[in-house]
């Protein structure tokens, strides 16, 4: 689907944010935030909020982990999102579609598809919401609010879908550790939440 009539799901800054914006990883009225976005959400095309911060895109982002180990992808130069090529991800994730509400949870309904078009994985799938990410400080992440959450899988055994535009393996917080001044904002904010234990 193209950026010019994909219809993606926001809220406006002023519902999620009605105190002003917090910067970072909140842990705190999670059920409060679910709620905003389950009761006031609506479509736009995202080709209007892509660069207007009064939206707030909302994007489900899954990270993966096995035993110590956590999937880092890495975006290749075929990658849609040119603004984010060549970084570093800990997380899968993307819009949330229309498409999406058919089984009434937009934000794990979202969630789950998105995951489905990145990986392959036959492993059990249950995701336990761990914070919201707020960061206002590069073009992309300023009209985008994150929903982390960390999936245990069963197994290691998962592969990236699209290898011409993503690569990924399986690391330690340690071993990542490398990458982290090449990870995409969001994820070093994920990784450095990670690393207090979660």
């Amino acid at each position: 689907m193209s950026v010019a009539t994909e219809q993606v799901l926001v809220v406006k800054r002023e519902d999620m944010f009605p105190d002003g914006a917090w910067h970072g990883f909140v842990t705190e009225n999670l059920e409060r935030h679910q709620k905003t976005i389950r009761d006031k959400h609506f479509f736009k095309p995202r080709a209007e909020v892509e660069n207007d911060p009064t939206f707030q895109q909302i994007i489900p982002y899954v990270v993966f982990r096995h035993d110590d180990r956590y999937l880092l992808t890495h975006r290749l130069r075929a990658s849609s999102e040119r603004r984010l090529r060549k970084q570093y991800s800990l997380g899968v994730g993307g819009h949330i579609n229309p498409g999406d509400l058919g089984a009434g949870d937009p934000i794990l309904d979202g969630l789950k598809r998105e995951w489905e078009e990145e990986v392959v994985y036959q492993g059990t799938f249950e995701a336990r919401l761990l914070g919201f990410l707020n960061e206002d400080s590069s073009p992309v992440s300023k009209v985008h609010l994150g929903v982390v959450f960390v999936v245990d899988g069963d197994t290691p055994t998962i592969t990236i879908r699209e290898t011409d535009k993503l690569a990924g393996e399986l690391l330690t917080l340690d071993e990542m550790r490398m990458y982290y001044l090449a990870m995409e904002s969001w994820s070093q904010i994920v990784y450095d939440r990670l690393t207090l234990g979660a």
